[in-house]
């Protein structure tokens, strides 16, 4: 039983990795934020059940075969790039109350103004 946790282990971390990696091809905005989330999400998810593990497994390699395919569509393209997807109802309605009030937070992160990284003029500053 042990050489199955340790395989276990090894693969959260080498899924861990890999979406981290993948985010460096984000916004830079949208790099913080998504590194923030990920970092929780599996800190989070450290002591649960062996069902729940494999739903959480799932859905995160779903989102990494997804951002790879974006990226690479992206890098194709001169257009802005794009990334996400729209979730089905099916989907929301399968979330817990919990899941989507921290999905509302992070749209509203992922959508408010990016104020830090403009840069305005000051007319008190100019020579």
């Amino acid at each position: 039983m042990p050489g199955s946790v340790s395989h276990h282990v090894s693969q959260v971390r080498t899924l861990y990795r890999k979406i981290l990696q993948l985010h460096r091809e984000l916004p830079l905005e949208l790099k913080a934020l998504g590194d923030q989330y990920v970092k929780d999400e599996f800190r989070r998810h450290k002591s649960v059940g062996p069902e729940e593990a494999q739903r959480f497994l799932q859905e995160w390699e779903n989102y990494a075969a997804m951002l790879w395919q974006q990226a690479g569509q992206n890098g194709q393209s001169s257009a802005k790039p794009h990334f996400g997807a729209h979730l089905s109802e099916e989907k929301i309605n399968a979330l817990a109350d919990e899941q989507i009030g921290q999905l509302q937070e992070l749209m509203c992160e992922a959508t408010k103004p990016k104020r830090q990284f403009n840069v305005l003029d000051d007319p008190e500053n100019k020579r």
